[in-house]
């Protein structure tokens, strides 16, 4: 998009992926030919690593204010302490800077940035419009099909709601294509009065047009247009002494008077989004009230990814782009705290959205209470994450004490192996840090070439494949690592580990208590260096630092059985004809219709098989021998 737009320029006086441990960075050779065009810049430290991305109007002034320390803010001064090089990409506008940097944040997620960590596409709910009796379902990712999409929704959650909202409202069906045209009877949709029968006629087509109309209708905004089109079909009903039908259109119009009620927001007839931010020991929250058409979708919550301090109108600066340039904008963006570059922002979505887009900051009314709930639940939102995180911080304390560690540990690691009976064997790694899980950090091992139910061979194997990534530098090591077993699996964990000549990290064996009860595990401690002198340890009883082993080892044991039941599931919906060579799929899928399954195809003689077409008398004596083989184990 904007390959003839930018040009990277290269200057003397940096140098990348550099592996000196000195800051050798010269800022004047730099500036001095650096151009006053607008563009994007990117610091790297001595590694290479992009530790921030930042665009600017004039990049040779934007730039130098870093290296001034009268101006520069704290974080800015420690920042550029680690700057060993810069990278300047430079652009047309200011504009095309906004969108390439919204851009390479979100690919690169510098430390220093203020970084978006939700970016998950938001669901819709659609309506085909090229069947005679159209579906509505709900609807993620590019829209390809044909039909009519509404929304967004804050979440799947939300949209769901609706759906089953508009079920009882307007029962169109809601079944995937593959269902509805095989069906020769209706299904309990329609026996509890959520669909009309369509896939087998029970309604014509004018009927269910005008549900489907109706359900547009709803979800255009237009509630009350509806209600009186109801009220005049129920009237009518009542003229042809239709009574049964005129109370059908009653109880609909009730229902819908209802949900039209909780949902509709005041003045308010458009598409707006009302975003509210609290800031507060380094984190930060944003609430996002989505309406469209006059009516209240739900909220969403994220807490930006941030370094340092931030003030909420900073927040708000960074998390608009970020979110909403590769997304549908509404009209008009309400915020709590007006970012420094509203026109710009403003400039840009207008663009990207094709309409004009506003955003505003001093509003009244009912604008004013709807924005004071939002700041309200953005507040209520962080106090509850930063009570979360001095609640893992202390956890992590505790451990410290618990285990006798010289530091605080700042990164754990947990493995476990699960299998049935020896087959299937998965084994999972997770990892905590300060404030909680790492799931982006998660890993599963498929184990393979041992024996069934060597615990001991998959805990070595599957710590000889992690940490060969960590020599690799694929990731950071772990202070300490726990192995959800006793003394052999935490010998098996230091002998792969002495392997590849890892030899800082402290190894815990939690070995389950009596009864598998909570609180009653053994620890075992082994430093590395001292294979022999493993410590059994006792751990406070309701100690944080307990709650905190038990949490992690139960995400371990989730996480191993979750993979060992799709490793399994997998396996189970093999067909036992794709162990036989020289028979394909078309083969298969003839044998199976000739002979209506596997049990048929096992009772089989060989003649009879090789009177399928394609199967040859060498190869139904391979398939016959593979039964009957079987039934001789």
């Amino acid at each position: 998009m904007f390959a003839d737009a930018f040009r990277t320029f290269k200057r003397p006086g940096y140098t990348v992926n550099s592996s000196i441990s000195e800051n050798t960075f010269d800022i004047k050779a730099f500036l001095k030919n650096l151009t006053t065009r607008p563009g994007i810049y990117k610091m790297l430290n001595d590694w290479g690593e992009i530790i921030y991305i930042g665009k600017a109007k004039n990049l040779k002034n934007r730039v130098s204010s870093y290296f001034k320390t009268q101006t520069a803010s704290i974080k800015q001064q420690t920042m550029v302490t680690k700057v060993a090089s810069i990278e300047v990409t430079v652009t047309h506008t200011e504009g095309e800077a906004l969108l390439l940097e919204c851009q390479q944040i979100k690919r690169y997620k510098p430390r220093y940035n203020i970084c978006l960590r939700d970016d998950k596409s938001f669901p819709y709910i659609y309506l085909s419009s090229d069947q005679d009796f159209p579906q509505i379902t709900l609807h993620r990712g590019a829209k390809r099909k044909s039909g009519r999409y509404f929304g967004p929704y804050p979440s799947a959650h939300a949209a769901k709601e609706s759906l089953k909202l508009l079920q009882k409202l307007f029962p169109i069906r809601q079944c995937d294509d593959s269902i509805y045209n095989n069906r020769t009877r209706p299904c309990l949709q329609y026996q509890i009065k959520r669909c009309t029968g369509p896939c087998v006629g029970l309604i014509d087509k004018q009927s269910y047009a005008r549900d489907v109309d109706s359900t547009v209708m709803f979800l255009e905004g237009q509630g009350g247009l509806l209600v009186e089109q109801l009220i005049a079909r129920m009237e009518q009903a009542a003229s042809r002494f239709d009574y049964e039908q005129a109370a059908a259109f009653r109880d609909q119009i009730a229902r819908l008077r209802r949900v039209l009620e909780q949902n509709f927001v005041d003045g308010e007839r458009g598409d707006v989004d009302i975003i509210a931010c609290a800031s507060k020991a380094n984190m930060a929250c944003i609430q996002v009230f989505f309406i469209r058409n006059g009516q209240h979708l739900g909220n969403k919550v994220f807490f930006p990814k941030m370094s340092d301090e931030n003030n909420p109108a900073a927040v708000i600066q960074a998390f608009i782009p970020q979110y909403y340039l590769d997304k549908q904008v509404p009209f008009e963006l309400i915020v709590s705290h007006e970012p420094e570059e509203t026109e710009l922002l403003a400039e840009v979505l207008s663009t990207q959205a094709k309409h004009a887009v506003g955003i505003s900051c001093r509003v009244r009314g009912e604008r004013a209470k709807w924005l004071q709930m939002a700041c309200t639940n953005a507040e209520n939102s962080l106090s509850g994450k930063l009570a979360d995180k001095q609640g893992i911080y202390a956890r992590f304390l505790s451990l410290q004490q618990e285990l006798g560690c010289k530091e605080l540990p700042k990164r754990l690691e947990c493995f476990d192996i699960s299998h049935t009976q020896g087959e299937q064997t998965v084994a999972s790694c997770v990892v905590f840090d300060r404030e909680g899980p790492v799931k982006s950090a998660y890993r599963r091992f498929n184990i393979e070439g041992i024996t069934g139910g060597d615990d001991y061979a998959a805990i070595h194997q599957a710590v000889s494949r992690r940490f060969k990534r960590l020599k690799q530098g694929e990731h950071e090591a772990p202070d300490i690592l726990f192995i959800d077993g006793g003394k052999g699996q935490i010998h098996e964990a230091q002998r792969a580990l002495a392997e590849l000549e890892v030899n800082n990290v402290m190894i815990v064996g939690v070995s389950k208590g009596p009864d598998r009860k909570p609180g009653m595990e053994k620890l075992y401690v082994l430093h590395q260096g001292l294979a022999e002198q493993e410590q059994a340890i006792d751990i406070s009883p309701g100690a944080a630092g307990l709650l905190l082993i038990q949490h992690i080892r139960d995400e371990a044991h989730r996480f191993a059985i979750t993979g060992h039941r799709q490793r399994r599931g997998k396996a189970a919906k093999q067909s036992a004809l794709e162990d036989i060579s020289g028979l394909g799929p078309k083969r298969r899928q003839s044998l199976l219709k000739q002979f209506g399954g596997l049990q048929g195809i096992s009772s089989a003689g060989v003649d009879s098989l090789c009177s399928i077409d394609g199967i040859s008398r060498q190869l139904a004596q391979r398939i016959y021998e593979h039964f009957h083989h079987q039934d001789d184990n």
